[in-house]
């Protein structure tokens, strides 16, 4: 083995932690997906860090980029990275770029040119078109950026003017994302190839130019960073990995459960697994947008079991200040799901998504600190005045229930 590529897998069965070694071995069982060791991993909260970060990468592009997002509007930062995308190609670096066929769609036409003019790839994901509507209805809700093959980026934010700031004003919107460097990098790009070729692209691209050797930082070994699994999960008909996923989340929790998602829509199955956590005594809080929301029908549609779980013990709260964007789940303080699935019914039925677990203490302490501060700007729903809300808000209800799917 060349002396820069040190051995960084770690089987799961070979940890010593017993609780890390259960979450592990049952995940890996769930869906299908190793974890690997020593990823290396930065937390970066709202625009103010995770545009700077990502421009900085795409910056330091030598050979590729490959970049995938489901959303791709307006705004200054969407004219930037245009234009960051744009300069590297002139450059002389691959650029290969993803963009959803709905998600994308209020993309500056303008942008688009001028990438492409300047030697950016750009495969569109499942165009609309109306003799394959059922097609249309599963889109690709990654969000990824990859370069040279070392450094990743995923999570939950779009290339918008939303997503801007720092969450200080309602039309700035609080999201996590991650830069990501080690093993689990490989993970990404298998993501974005599998939309890159159902988009049209080719695999030629992926052999053309090697990512360059990431060596370990000095001072960490081979068993150094954390161990993380990457989960891809498949726009197709039925029950992705990523509900095999949060079923499994759900189960393993024996003293918390948090969940921060921008859509919580479980259906009878999710609801009746987050009654049986409370009921065993695990503390469960779910974390959602308030006031403002940019898809009110899908909490329309996400709130008929609001009540059943409240009576179990289950604590639903509700963020004020703006949207609230991210997604994250963490199980008693040692594992932190991340990534682009939401806790709706589109994310476990119908999208491509990406998520990775994080079996990691520290990091998982770090992001339940973000979620307590979160919480201090929320408030709780009452189950009192839930079970007093007016009938024109419970016929909203019924008549967007149906629609649960879609949302």
């Amino acid at each position: 083995m060349p002396q820069d590529l040190p051995n960084l897998s770690r089987p799961a069965h070979a940890l010593h932690d017993p609780a890390a070694r259960r979450l592990a071995l049952a995940l890996e069982s769930a869906v299908g997906a190793p974890f690997s060791h020593g990823a290396r991993i930065d937390v970066l909260r709202n625009g103010v860090e995770i545009f700077p970060a990502m421009l900085e990468g795409i910056a330091q592009a030598r050979r590729r980029i490959e970049f995938l997002t489901f959303v791709y509007w307006t705004g200054e930062i969407a004219d930037r990275f245009a234009e960051a995308l744009a300069e590297r190609a002139r450059a002389g670096v691959e650029v290969l770029v993803v963009l959803d066929g709905f998600g994308a769609r209020p993309m500056d036409r303008e942008h688009l040119r001028m990438m492409e003019e300047a030697g950016v790839q750009v495969r569109w994901f499942r165009p609309l078109t109306t003799w394959r509507l059922w097609r249309s209805a599963h889109r690709t809700h990654r969000k990824v950026l990859i370069v040279d093959g070392r450094v990743g980026f995923a999570g939950g934010v779009g290339i918008a003017s939303e997503w801007e700031g720092d969450a200080e004003a309602p039309e700035h919107w609080r999201d996590t994302h991650f830069r990501i460097r080690g093993p689990a990098v490989a993970g990404l790009r298998a993501a974005f190839y599998e939309d890159w070729m159902e988009a049209g692209g080719d695999l030629g691209p992926l052999f053309s130019v090697a990512p360059t050797p990431s060596r370990a930082r000095p001072g960490v070994d081979a068993a150094g960073g954390a161990l993380v699994q990457v989960v891809p999960a498949g726009a197709s008909v039925g029950m992705n990995s990523i509900a095999r996923l949060h079923n499994a989340l759900i189960r393993l929790a024996r003293r918390r459960l948090r969940i921060c998602t921008p859509y919580f829509s479980p259906d009878a199955t999710m609801a009746r697994l987050l009654i049986e956590a409370a009921e065993r005594g695990v503390e469960v809080e779910v974390m959602m947008p308030g006031p403002i929301i940019d898809k009110r029908l899908s909490e329309l549609a996400g709130s008929e079991f609001w009540s059943d779980l409240m009576r179990a013990g289950v604590n639903l709260m509700r963020f004020q200040p703006t949207m609230l964007h991210a997604k994250l789940i963490t199980v008693d303080g040692r594992l932190a799901s991340i990534g682009s699935a939401n806790f709706n019914q589109r994310s476990r039925l119908k999208d491509h998504e990406l998520s990775l677990n994080l079996l990691d203490a520290e990091m998982t302490a770090r992001l339940d600190a973000h979620f307590e501060e979160d919480k201090g700007r929320c408030l709780p729903v009452d189950l009192r005045r839930w079970r007093r809300r007016s009938l024109l808000r419970r016929a909203a209800e019924k008549a967007a229930a149906p629609l649960r799917t879609e949302t």
